[in-house]
């Protein structure tokens, strides 16, 4: 049933016609109004990039769907979610980010675009949750993320899991029936270095920035465990920055969510 109170932001980092996106805004329709507000192109690893020194330009779109605004915008997936919030839409109350088409565990939270839209509705004090799963997924884990996240909403909403929350969500790819359960985890730490490699294309040098893993030996408290060894990982990232939320999430709730899937299932 749709609360018509909720009124739930949708962005991205792969941009307006990634599959993850509009998977996501249609199982968010269940429980709430849905706006969409995402990059016009594809903008993975830009971070919190936010653009200040070049003007920004917004597209309402009416293609795409007749029940969801929709609008693209020439900038990061940050800048989205700042000229949502400020200009496009009016009384959100939740920001949802994803479905990235790649997991964002560790340290790669911190150049994540996914993770960096959901960052700037926490920042405005907001509940956030931003949702990955990996590469090579297809349109039944969307589905299911999509699902998951959806639950998730449902209970921020009606206050079971506090109020200024923000969630890093990631699903192995995986059916449904043979997922583990979901893990409340910490962030893997020092599991990656970016390193330089150099090139000659004939008429001058150039430099290769390259993602070089450090080690897998990562602590089953982990995000990164708990997707390896087929858990649903939800990592609360208000615990690394600088403020608490009114409330805790804990494993037991989140194998609520995880019940309520399967017992949706035909």
């Amino acid at each position: 049933m749709v609360n018509s109170s909720m009124h739930i932001l949708v962005s991205n980092d792969d941009g307006i016609f990634a599959e993850g996106l509009w998977a996501l805004a249609r199982q968010l329709g269940r429980c709430g109004r849905v706006a969409i507000v995402a990059p016009d192109r594809e903008q993975s690893a830009t971070g919190t990039m936010v653009t200040l020194r070049t003007p920004l330009r917004v597209t309402r779109h009416h293609c795409f769907s007749a029940d969801i605004p929709t609008f693209t915008v020439e900038g990061s997936p940050s800048d989205s979610v700042i000229l949502a919030l400020g200009k496009l839409v009016e009384d959100v109350s939740l920001v949802v980010s994803g479905i990235n088409q790649g997991l964002n565990l560790g340290d790669d939270v911190l150049i994540s675009g996914t993770v960096g839209a959901a960052l700037q509705g926490y920042l405005r004090g907001l509940s956030a949750i931003a949702v990955s799963v990996p590469p090579e997924s297809g349109p039944e884990v969307f589905e299911l993320a999509a699902a998951f996240a959806a639950e998730v909403a449902g209970s921020i909403n009606t206050g079971k899991l506090g109020s200024n929350i923000f969630l890093n969500i990631n699903l192995p790819n995986r059916p449904l029936e043979t997922i583990a359960g979901v893990r409340v985890t910490d962030l893997a730490h020092k599991t990656h270095i970016d390193s330089v490699r150099e090139g000659n294309d004939g008429r001058r040098q150039y430099y290769w920035l390259v993602r070089e893993q450090l080690s897998r030996d990562v602590a089953p408290s982990t995000d990164i465990w708990a997707v390896e060894n087929g858990f649903i990982s939800i990592t609360p990232l208000h615990h690394c920055l600088f403020r608490r939320p009114d409330g805790q999430i804990d494993e037991a709730q989140c194998g609520r969510f995880f019940d309520s899937l399967k017992n949706a299932r035909p």
